[in-house]
């Protein structure tokens, strides 16, 4: 799974077949349903035109993208939510953040053992409770995002919902971004030997991505974090 998480953050649009061979040249054979099913257990969803998600949410709660050609100019106009697999020593975590687009800071995150609604909610709660609430909020078509809680939540705040079309790689692109950021710099060098520290490397490293001048805002700005783990 870490080696798929890797090659996944290199090669967005790797799929089963894919991650099978790469496997296979690092001295792992495992079949198309096991590739299948850890890649599912990861959180991996490869980028391509397909008819559904690995993990859709219901129909009924998928709401159009509104950041097709809009002019993001201020913090807390428009903050993306995404959950990626975190390896540790032994086991893993999901970890959730919350990046706000013009100030790429990040806002809110927690760490989390099970893909659950509730844990995306809990970031969400956290942000808006420290940074308040944004005017957009947007995030994939996954099953923590459309569901009955998470759209209630988001109209309840009056914050506006988008969710990223179907195969498009560059929606949320500033969150994917984030995530190559984390795991590259400190997450695959400092493997965690428990939850607690990885939940302490994360933190420390937030902190400090956060106080840094960002590139294409040239400026830190004034934005503060919380966790919600």
């Amino acid at each position: 799974m870490r080696l798929m998480d890797q090659h996944i953050t290199e090669d967005p649009t790797a799929g089963v077949l894919t991650m099978q061979a790469m496997l296979e040249e690092n001295g792992y054979k495992a079949g198309y349903e096991r590739v299948r099913r850890l890649m599912r257990l990861a959180d991996i969803v490869p980028i391509y035109p397909r008819k559904q998600l690995t993990v859709l949410g219901e129909r009924k709660y998928i709401h159009p993208y509104l950041l097709k050609n809009l002019n993001i100019e201020r913090s807390n106009q428009v903050w993306e939510i995404d959950i990626t697999y975190v390896p540790m020593k032994e086991g893993f975590m999901y970890l959730t953040a919350i990046i706000d687009v013009f100030s790429r800071k990040i806002v809110s995150w927690g760490l989390s053992n099970s893909l659950d609604a509730e844990s995306s909610l809990r970031v969400v709660r956290s942000g808006i409770e420290i940074n308040g609430k944004p005017e957009i909020l947007n995030s994939d078509q996954g099953s923590q995002f459309t569901c009955l809680e998470y759209i209630n939540l988001l109209k309840k705040e009056k914050i506006q919902i988008s969710m990223d079309g179907k195969g498009r790689a560059l929606d949320n692109i500033y969150i994917e971004r984030f995530w190559r950021s984390i795991k590259y710099r400190d997450i695959y060098l400092n493997p965690a030997e428990d939850g607690l520290e990885l939940y302490r490397g994360i933190g420390l490293w937030i902190n400090k991505y956060n106080n840094r001048k960002h590139q294409g805002t040239g400026e830190k700005p004034e934005i503060k974090y919380q966790n919600a783990a």
